[in-house]
């Protein structure tokens, strides 16, 4: 499909961390950009400082594989959750944890923070998201409508809307406040892996059917079907001014999307296994973090 090589770009600086004692699940990266977080089926969370590489935190707790962390947006916490059927809140500075989240019944697979870092939202195989106050730990309100496992969560940049991807191959955008979805996007036609919300107010999907998928979520209303990737999507990110999408997916390959027309118009080649995370710098640098190991890689 893309035969002119400008489409293309490779990674220009390559970092290697210390393997974890199993496969990675997730990894993150702090709001001020100077850690990473990676998590793995060695029941362990990693808190490494992004420059140097030097590990500075092993966290343990969890007595079953982690599958998702990312940190607070004022980066002062990080979250977890795990096949345990439990979610942590962790303080960024000491690792010390704050509160042990019980309430599902099975591997919880998504975590995700509040933009005013006030709650935290999980979501796993036993179909329920659950929202916490981070504060307290305790849960706020527990919402249903699923029909099958949830595997990615997010917020709106304003917080009034969250939105749930499930192996119900569907998206559904919810407001907090309301035990009822507020819409529920069908059309991918599989397991739904990740998604996002721009700072305008549009949400991605991406899927095991190798799509993504940009929403209107007020009205329900689909804007773009992006298509591309060779195997299925593992991240979505909008740039900080929502005019760019970048995606990753098992194919290690990752796609730049323009917003304005629904065009690729980059592609990243030479990730040596598959990415776990990509996003944007405030400079507007991508920045990617990922796969077993883990690698960064800088463009």
């Amino acid at each position: 499909m893309w035969k002119n090589p400008s489409e293309y770009f490779t990674t220009t600086t390559v970092k290697y961390f210390e393997r974890h004692k199993g496969e990675v699940n997730c990894c993150a990266i702090s709001p001020d950009f100077q850690l990473v977080l990676t998590c793995s089926d060695d029941s362990r969370i990693h808190v490494w400082e992004a420059k140097s590489g030097a590990l500075r935190h092993k966290v343990t707790g969890h007595t079953g594989p982690v599958k998702s962390c990312c940190f607070s947006p004022d980066g002062s916490l990080f979250a977890s959750s795990s096949h345990d059927c439990t979610v942590r809140i962790w303080r960024v500075d000491t690792a010390d944890c704050l509160h042990v989240l019980t309430g599902h019944s099975k591997s919880v697979e998504t975590v995700s923070f509040s933009p005013d870092n006030t709650s935290v939202l999980s979501g796993g195989w036993d179909r329920l998201i659950i929202l916490w106050e981070v504060q307290t730990g305790q849960r706020l309100k527990t919402f249903m409508g699923h029909q099958d496992a949830i595997q990615c969560s997010a917020f709106s940049t304003d917080g009034s809307y969250f939105a749930t991807g499930s192996w119900d191959y569907s998206v559904t955008v919810w407001r907090p406040g309301n035990d009822a979805p507020e819409k529920v996007l069908n059309g991918h036609q599989g397991n739904v892996s990740c998604v996002s919300f721009s700072v305008s107010g549009m949400l991605a999907s991406g899927s095991w059917d190798k799509t993504i998928r940009v929403w209107n979520p007020r009205t329900g209303a689909l804007i773009f079907l992006l298509k591309g990737h060779m195997d299925w999507l593992r991240t979505l990110t909008f740039s900080r001014d929502g005019i760019l999408l970048v995606s990753t997916g098992h194919d290690k390959l990752v796609r730049l999307w323009d917003c304005e027309n629904g065009k690729c118009i980059k592609v990243v080649k030479g990730m040596l296994e598959m990415p776990h995370v990509c996003i944007f710098s405030p400079e507007g640098t991508l920045i990617l973090a990922g796969a077993m190991g883990l690698h960064q890689s800088q463009w």
